[in-house]
């Protein structure tokens, strides 16, 4: 289960602070995975994961402000797509520098599943999901310091429980695959987790929200580095952003990328569905 601590905050961005409290997270696991995979989990446990595959979903009420405008939620899969294309990330959400790393999007006809042997892989998406698509950036190299690849994500599932489902998930799969293959020379390890229900501490941006840090390496750009990654749920959406360091790059840089993305996102949702006054 998620690991809940008390944390501060601003309205759309947890704090870095989340490293302070590692040694009180050691035995926690969320999920950590590259960008593609952040927001994307098993069809079989999502599918049976939800009660009304035809509807928006009743589950828990949000803690946060947010109170959406049924006529505004995307119910066919042309309009969640419609959605995601107006709430996810772009270049300019990281902060100055970020560019488009290519390919930039991903197939909307696959997502990521980890598979048993803890490895990566790509399949249809499930059943209890509308859309979803992943992007993908990089901060360029720079004198002394590697290049840091970025990620983000929006999922629009059909119902509330099936996106709480996959932040559920998102838990097991750390427990069950400390170690993960994103793909061929790319490895993510020694994960921490932390978790915030809306109302905890000053979570106030999102029904549930997870927050992992751990080491990244690669062939390429070698390590360890800082591995960073956030989900949030609301309603029946999910997002993430993913910050994979490089030679040069502290943990605070990352940090940051990725704390700024992931809160322009949330802000964006929440004025795509909010009821209009």
């Amino acid at each position: 289960m998620t690991c809940h601590v008390p944390l501060g905050g601003g309205r759309y961005a947890l704090p870095l602070a989340l490293a302070l409290v590692t040694v009180l997270l050691a035995g926690c696991s969320g999920a950590a995975d590259d960008p593609g995979e952040a927001g994307k989990r098993d069809a079989s446990m999502s599918a049976s994961a939800s009660p009304d595959p035809g509807g928006t979903g009743a589950g828990p009420s949000p803690e946060a402000s947010l109170v959406p405008d049924p006529a505004r939620l995307p119910k066919t899969p042309a309009q969640a797509r419609d959605l995601i294309g107006r709430v996810i990330a772009g270049p300019d959400s990281f902060g100055p520098g970020v560019v488009k790393r290519s390919p930039y999007e991903s197939d909307p006809a696959t997502w990521p599943v980890l598979g048993e042997d803890c490895v990566w892989q790509q399949r249809k998406p499930a059943y209890s999901v509308l859309a979803t698509l992943t992007r993908s950036f990089e901060l360029p190299a720079e004198a002394g310091k590697g290049p840091v690849r970025l990620g983000a994500v929006v999922t629009v599932h059909r119902t509330r429980e099936d996106a709480a489902w996959e932040m559920a998930e998102s838990i097991e799969e750390s427990m069950r695959c400390p170690t993960q293959q994103l793909r061929k020379g790319e490895t993510i390890g020694s994960m921490v987790a932390a978790g915030l229900l809306g109302g905890e501490s000053t979570q106030n941006t999102s029904e549930d929200f997870l927050n992992e840090m751990g080491e990244y390496r690669s062939s390429e750009l070698g390590g360890p580095h800082h591995y960073s990654w956030q989900q949030a749920q609301t309603l029946q959406f999910t997002v993430a952003v993913t910050g994979k360091g490089a030679k040069g790059r502290t943990e605070d840089e990352i940090d940051t990328l990725v704390n700024e993305a992931h809160g322009a996102m949330l802000a964006r949702l929440e004025n795509a569905v909010e009821k209009q006054s």
